[in-house]
């Protein structure tokens, strides 16, 4: 049996009893206990003890929504609109992602997720596979670097990939996903509108036959929704609803314009949403409505998007940005630090549905836990221990991250795979994908 005492100063559970001077005990993987770090020392004098006195103990963040498949093209097109930026630089690579690139992009983007504070990761894989499946190496490079996730491959036909191929693609990352310790898988779509009626209606019978949720983008941009009523007179969620979408457990991604029918299909079928702060802002798409979402009864969780359009991976600046953006919007107080670490938590796991293993801290559930350094200059003071996180904290000030009971960052670097390495072979990989696909340097060839 391997057990460990992870305590601090301000453990905070996400259940509503935080502890002053408590800590976590890990049982092989599970925790076991939350209670005063004392009387858990006393009662185990054989664990081995991490964390420290000043320290700030959490929950390990989740990812709501993110793209693996971008991490080979980041800090490119910031000149472009979603739509343009689509065509121009995520159509040009999607044929040309092989399988090293979707190994090493993987290794290198979840490096930097789990160093700022993500243990669970809920990631679209788009891509137009040639010649056989690209998505399996995901799971393969998730398992490696020590990251617990939800994998989907984000098909579209738009680009003429046969519809037989693409749920090829599905199958071969839902077996892998099947194998894999660390992963679950859910049916991806890109956008409703990116898929031919035969694609999608494939894709739900598949998710039918797998029993999985889905995972797509919904409504991030105004144009999205024009289109979408021009051609059909429904706006995408209607569409979603009318397809029997919403039937399967849902996360849908950015739901930024939304009308009051729209919401309502959402809150009927307990769809979660992923909020992206940073990318929204970016590429200019406009601010989710996070407040009334959560009005509602919706888990809206934080998601750092992709790295072609965030372009960072760094969960503390999102979850940061979530509170600064609802306050610009709305010129009110009524986002806060405590609430932003509960989207970050608990939310994010209860709009991925995997409220039941983690998200809190809570015995029975998964040992995933992020350990705050408190003899860092930005903690040393820390008066209310969410404000410090979000407000003051960044991946510099992360003591250790635990995934599953096993430590996979340690003094704010990454244990479980070589750093340098996965630098090192991404830079080759990022110059053949550059150079296949067209793009020239930090200008696009469109």
């Amino acid at each position: 049996m391997n057990s460990t005492i992870v305590r601090g100063r301000h453990v905070l559970t996400m259940t509503g009893d935080d502890l002053t001077d408590g800590a976590v005990r890990i049982v092989d993987g599970i925790i076991y206990d939350v209670a005063p770090y004392a009387e858990l020392a006393a009662r185990h004098p054989g664990d081995d003890v991490s964390g420290g006195a000043e320290d700030i103990v959490v929950p390990g963040f989740v990812n709501a929504h993110g793209h693996f498949s971008e991490a080979l093209v980041a800090g490119m097109a910031e000149d472009r609109t979603l739509f343009e930026w689509l065509d121009c630089l995520i159509a040009p690579i999607a044929g040309h992602l092989t399988r090293p690139m979707a190994y090493v992009g993987t290794l290198l983007a979840a490096v930097q997720q789990l160093e700022s504070g993500i243990t669970t990761t809920n990631d679209m894989f788009v891509c137009d596979p040639p010649d056989g499946p690209v998505t399996p190496e995901v799971v393969t490079a998730l398992d490696e670097v020590n990251l617990r996730a939800v994998v989907s491959f984000g098909a579209t036909d738009r680009r003429g990939v046969p519809v037989g191929r693409l749920i090829e693609e599905h199958r071969a990352l839902a077996e892998a996903a099947a194998a894999s310790r660390m992963t679950s898988f859910r049916l991806g779509i890109a956008t409703v509108g990116a898929q031919s009626p035969k694609l999608l209606q494939g894709g739900l019978d598949l998710a039918d036959e797998l029993r999985c949720g889905v995972h797509l983008h919904l409504h991030e941009v105004r144009e999205e929704v024009i289109e979408s009523r021009r051609e059909t007179g429904l706006s995408p969620i209607e569409r979603c609803a009318e397809a029997g979408v919403f039937e399967h457990p849902t996360v849908a991604a950015h739901a930024v314009w939304l009308s009051d029918r729209d919401r309502q299909i959402l809150v009927d079928a307990d769809v979660g949403v992923a909020h992206n702060p940073v990318s929204n802002m970016i590429l200019g798409s406009g601010i989710c409505p996070v407040a009334d979402l959560r009005r509602h009864g919706l888990a809206v969780g934080i998601g750092v998007d992709g790295a072609a359009s965030n372009d960072s991976q760094n969960m503390l600046e999102a979850i940061k940005t979530t509170v600064l953006l609802q306050r610009a919007a709305t010129l009110s107080l009524d986002a806060d630090a405590r609430s932003a670490v509960a989207m970050a938590t608990i939310e994010g796991a209860r709009a991925l549905g995997l409220e039941s293993e983690i998200g809190s801290l809570e015995r029975g559930k998964r040992a995933d836990i992020v350990v705050f350094d408190g003899d860092s200059p930005a903690l040393a003071n820390v008066h209310d221990p969410y404000q410090t996180i979000v407000y003051r904290a960044s991946p510099r000030d992360i003591r250790e991250v635990w995934v599953g009971g096993r430590r996979s960052v340690a003094d704010g670097r990454v244990l479980t795979v070589d750093r340098a390495d996965v630098v090192r072979e991404s830079r080759g990989l990022a110059r053949e994908l550059a150079r296949r696909s067209g793009l020239s340097g930090l200008s696009l060839l469109c």
